[in-house]
C-alpha cells in the first residue's frame, strides 16, 4: 500500500520547503558580505553554546568527554567555519578558461553561483561536526539549507535546531526533527542538492528516494577502513596512532580504523604495543570518565554479538584494557580479534566500535591485494618510513582518502576533499570542495565582435572548402 504524502509531518516539510524556495528566489546571489555575514553568524552562535553542546551530547551518549566533544565537534566545526569565512570571496570568483585559438575574439570563464535549496541528513555519531560542515559549505555558497539531525541525539537535535532557529530567518535555514519516516519523506523533496551522511545500506535508500526527482547527492557512508602496517613501520607509533583512532567516540567514527593489516610476525609484538598504549590514553577504560558510552542498547548489543560469534568460532578475542565491559554503562573495553574468519561478521560489516580486528600477512603484497578484493575504503591508513612503498600503496589502491603516519587528523585538513568512494560513497565536500559541491558552475562563453562561427555558416561554398581544410586536418 503506497504511504499517504498528506501526512502532517510531510506537509511541515513541505511548507518548510517551499519557504526556503521562495527565500532563494528572492535572492539568488547573495553577495560576499552577506555570505560572510551568515557563516560568522553561525560560528558566534556554536561558540556560545559550546558547553550546553558538550552537556546535551553526553546526556545522549550517556557518557561522553567534555573535552573530547570540544575537540572534536566543537574546535573542528569552528576551523570548517572560519576557513570558509575566510576563502570564500575566493572561492566565489569567476575563473577564466582559455578559448582555442578557432574560437578567438572571445572568452569564457566558469562562473559558481547556488545551487538553491540544499537539504542535509546528518547522523547520530558526530551531531554536532557533521552537521556544521555542511551547512557551512553550503552557506559559503550562498544557498538556502534545510536539515534534519539524526533522531539518535534528541538533547543535541533540539538544541540544534533552536540555535539555527535564533541566528537563521525561517526562509534561510531550518531544522526539521523526526525518526525514519521524516527521513524518508525529506530524501524525496525536489531539493538541488542533497547531503547524507549515515550508513551503506540507508545511503542506498536515501540515493533511490532522491533519484524521484533526480536530485544530486553527495553519500559520505562508510565502510571497513584499513590500517595497513608495513613492515619498515615504527610498531609503538603506529599503535598509538591507532589507538587514537580507533577509541576516539569509542569508535563511532566513520573513518576510525577498521582493521589492522601487520606482518605476521609483528602481530604478537603489536598487540602488546596497543594494550600499552590503551592504558596510557584510556586507563581503566570501561570507567574511565574520558572515554564514550556506546551510543544506546542496539549498538551495543550488536558489538557484543560481533564478540560473541568470534569467540564462538575459535578467533582469539584479546582484551586490550584493564578492566571489563560495563554493560550498565555501556562503556565497551577496548578488545583485538587475532585473524578472524573473513566470514565473521566482524569481517564483513562495518564496526563502528571499540574492536579491532588484526589480520596477519606475509608479504606486503598480499596486503594491498587483501584491500583491493574488498569495497573501497572511505579511509585508508598507512604506517611506513620508506617513500617507495608509500608511493607503490598509494598507486595501488583506491579509497575516499588516505592518511599517512598518523589517523583521523586528515579529517581537519580543510584544503582536502572529503568523500569515499564505491560504496563508501559518491561526491566530495569540506572547504572548496564543499563550496563547489554546493554550486552550480556555470560555464560562460561570450562573443567579442566577429568570430570564426559567422564565416562556416551557410550557403557553404569555396570558402569553407578552405576553412574546411585549415581546421581539419
Amino acid at each position: 500500500m503506497a504511504t499517504s504524502t498528506a501526512s502532517p509531518a510531510n506537509t511541515a516539510l513541505e511548507t518548510a520547503f517551499a519557504r526556503l524556495k521562495a527565500g532563494y528566489a528572492s535572492n539568488p546571489f547573495p553577495d560576499l558580505r552577506t555570505r560572510q555575514k551568515h557563516l560568522k553568524a553561525l560560528r558566534k552562535a556554536l561558540l556560545s553554546r559550546q558547553e550546553d553542546f558538550a552537556r546535551a551530547i553526553s546526556e545522549d551518549f550517556g557518557g561522553r568527554s567534555r573535552t573530547e566533544v570540544l575537540y572534536s565537534e566543537v574546535f573542528v566545526s569552528i576551523h570548517t567555519i572560519r576557513n570558509a569565512e575566510s576563502n570564500v570571496a575566493r572561492w566565489m570568483e569567476e575563473r577564466p578558461v582559455e578559448v582555442d585559438w578557432p574560437l578567438q575574439f572571445a572568452s569564457a570563464w566558469l562562473m559558481p553561483q547556488p545551487a538553491g535549496v540544499i537539504g542535509v541528513i546528518s547522523p547520530w555519531n558526530y551531531p554536532i561536526f557533521l552537521f556544521m560542515g555542511p551547512l557551512a559549505g553550503a552557506l559559503a555558497s550562498g544557498n538556502r539549507v534545510l536539515l534534519k539531525p539524526s533522531e539518535f541525539t534528541p538533547a543535541t537535535s533540539v538544541l540544534l535546531a533552536k540555535m539555527i532557529a535564533d541566528t537563521f530567518a525561517p526562509d534561510h535555514v531550518t531544522v526539521v526533527q523526526g525518526g525514519p519516516d521524516v527521513g524518508v519523506a525529506f530524501s524525496r523533496l525536489p531539493f538541488d542538492h542533497l547531503l547524507f551522511t549515515g550508513s551503506t545500506a540507508i545511503g542506498r535508500k536515501v540515493m533511490q528516494a532522491a533519484a524521484e526527482n533526480l536530485t544530486p547527492v553527495t553519500l559520505e557512508l562508510g565502510g571497513k577502513s584499513p590500517a595497513l602496517i608495513a613492515p619498515d613501520a615504527n610498531l609503538k607509533r603506529a599503535a598509538d596512532d591507532i589507538v587514537y583512532g580507533k577509541l576516539l567516540n569509542a569508535g563511532q567514527t566513520c573513518i576510525a580504523p577498521d582493521y589492522v593489516l601487520i606482518r605476521r610476525s609483528d602481530r604478537d609484538r603489536f598487540v602488546d604495543l596497543l594494550r600499552a598504549a590503551v592504558e596510557k590514553r584510556y586507563p581503566r577504560a570501561a570507567s574511565n570518565p574520558d572515554y564514550t558510552s556506546i551510543i544506546n542498547d542496539q549498538q551495543f548489543a550488536r558489538l557484543t554479538g560481533y564478540q560473541n560469534e568470534a569467540k564462538a568460532a575459535g578467533a582469539a578475542v584479546v582484551s586490550l584494557s584493564s578492566t571489563e565491559t560495563d554493560a550498565k554503562t555501556r562503556r565497551m573495553a577496548p578488545c583485538a580479534i587475532l585473524d578472524p574468519d573473513e566470514n565473521l561478521a566482524v569481517m564483513q560489516e562495518e564496526i563502528f566500535g571499540p574492536i579491532l580486528p588484526i589480520r596477519s600477512y606475509d608479504s606486503i603484497d598480499q596486503a594491498v591485494d587483501y584491500i583491493n578484493a574488498h569495497p573501497r575504503p572511505l579511509a585508508m591508513y598507512l604506517f611506513s618510513g620508506s617513500d617507495r612503498t608509500i608511493d607503490s600503496v598509494l598507486k595501488r589502491t583506491v579509497a575516499g582518502g588516505v592518511c599517512v603516519n598518523d589517523t583521523l587528523v586528515q579529517i581537519v585538513a580543510d584544503g582536502l576533499p572529503f568523500g569515499g568512494a564505491g560504496l563508501s560513497g559518491i561526491g566530495q565536500y569540506h572547504g572548496k570542495a564543499g563550496f563547489d559541491t554546493f554550486s552550480k558552475i556555470k560555464p560562460v562563453f561570450r562573443r567579442h565582435g566577429i568570430g570564426i562561427g559567422a564565416s562556416l555558416r551557410p550557403p557553404y561554398g569555396k570558402i569553407h572548402e578552405m576553412m574546411r581544410k585549415l581546421l581539419i586536418r
